[in-house]
């Protein structure tokens, strides 16, 4: 929907990106454009590929064909310069479960050669407190629920000031409460000029924190856009209160208008750029009895649906 990303501006772009198992197409020519500073939902139903174009576009898997540029860097050529302005959660994240959260996270940063020691554990001490895990940051992370596990794991991925942030289900196992927080996280992120790229099945997740939003089905991209964008293209439609249903349909036939009748009136296909009140105006001329009009509209849950043909989890 949204034009070509200018390549400065884009902070993943992907072009003809392809991966197969055996002969599993998992990913099929993906043409993927996130601009720099948007949030980004990744939305599919289980299954349609998500995780797969994460785990390429992070030099975890190797693409079967296409190609992929991180914050304008070639991948995987230059994974070495790039994955350092990168933070990520993929998957359930990998924990020494024996050893403290804080501990963990001490490991990990001391794992990064960019990093100074002299001030890890005041890095640390930060991540631990942005996620809301201070308090349990001396208890073993074996003995953490899994929401406290992906608190973690989120602690991990900023740990150092990141240009891009790709989370893959990043609410998964949390409560209420811990999914607003994670979601006031991902807004604090972008408002600071991070590019957040999140992978959901979640609309909720999307429609909440989004800025734009890609939608794949069993592979391949349907959609993508701006939020706003996706929501225009949902369908309008015009229901029509009389009793003269089918000679309402009738009216509006020539003017090019779907209509059916009901047992209440009519219900109208609108275009993007129907005037309501010509229409109006035509059913009167024609002696239609009009007693109410009102707009509906599909929701994006319906707009995602028709999509991908699958519904969504709308919770969290």
């Amino acid at each position: 929907m949204t034009g070509p990303v200018a390549p400065a501006d884009a902070a993943i772009r992907t072009t003809g990106l392809g991966k197969r198992f055996g002969r599993q197409q998992a990913v099929a020519e993906l043409d993927l454009e996130v601009p720099r500073g948007a949030v980004f939902g990744f939305l599919g139903p289980n299954g349609s590929g998500k995780t797969t174009t994460i785990r390429m576009l992070l030099g975890l898997a190797r693409p079967t064909s296409g190609e992929i540029r991180l914050l304008g860097e070639p991948m995987p050529r230059a994974l070495a310069s790039v994955l350092p302005r990168v933070g990520a959660l993929v998957e359930s994240p990998s924990l020494y479960p024996f050893l403290s959260g804080r501990a963990n996270l001490l490991r990990l940063d001391a794992a990064d050669p960019g990093t100074s020691s002299r001030t890890r554990r005041a890095r640390v001490d930060a991540a631990l407190d942005r996620v809301g895990l201070s308090a349990a940051a001396g208890k073993r992370a074996g003995a953490y629920s899994l929401g406290m596990k992906q608190r973690l794991g989120l602690a991990g991925a900023l740990l150092a000031p990141r240009e891009l942030l790709v989370l893959d289900e990043p609410t998964n196992g949390l409560d209420p409460q811990g999914t607003r927080e994670v979601r006031s996280l991902i807004r604090a992120l972008a408002a600071d000029g991070t590019t957040v790229f999140v992978s959901s099945h979640l609309l909720a997740e999307i429609d909440q924190v989004c800025t734009h939003a890609a939608v794949m089905r069993a592979g391949r991209l349907v959609a993508q856009g701006s939020l706003d964008e996706l929501r225009r293209a949902t369908r309008t439609r015009l229901a029509i209160r009389t009793p003269d249903g089918a000679a309402a349909v009738a009216a509006l036939a020539p003017l090019g208008v779907t209509a059916t009748a009901g047992a209440d009136g009519a219900t109208a296909e609108l275009a993007p750029d129907a005037a309501i009140e010509d229409l109006v105006r035509v059913l009167v001329e024609a002696g239609v009895r009009v007693r109410g009009v009102a707009l509906e509209g599909d929701t994006l849950e319906d707009r995602f649906v028709a999509l991908t043909g699958e519904g969504f989890d709308v919770a969290g």
